[in-house]
């Protein structure tokens, strides 16, 4: 996967705005307002942090420890770090971005969710 795919796969779901909060270096993609995925724009080979279930995340990390950690400078409970170096296929690594995604609509007001299922 490369940048243009992972920001291609972003901006296809429903409500998904892209930002640099951070600054020009780190590229932020959110959900009403929330976020759900960063990448920093110079990293070789590319890489993003993900929101994923604590437990899911545990298990992620022992299958794939060269590929999945801890995300730097998030709640490592919560946000994994995603190398992209071909250990997981595009599919792999755009079902790891759709949990991410899924995990923070589930989490916003009931309102704002039926908001996003208008835009599909």
């Amino acid at each position: 996967m490369h940048i243009e795919q992972l920001r291609n796969y972003c901006l296809n779901k429903p409500g998904v705005t892209e930002g640099c909060p951070f600054g020009p270096d780190t590229l932020v993609f959110k959900v009403a307002g929330k976020m759900f995925l960063l990448t920093g724009l110079d990293s070789q080979p590319l890489s993003f942090s993900a929101k994923c279930d604590p437990e899911y995340a545990v298990e992620l990390r022992e299958q794939h420890p060269h590929t999945i950690k801890g995300a730097y400078h998030m709640n490592k409970r919560h946000w994994n770090e995603v190398i992209c170096n071909g250990e997981l296929s595009d599919r792999a690594l755009e079902d790891l971005i759709s949990h991410s995604y899924e995990l923070v609509v589930a989490g916003l007001r009931k309102q704002d969710r039926e908001a996003l299922r208008g835009d599909w």
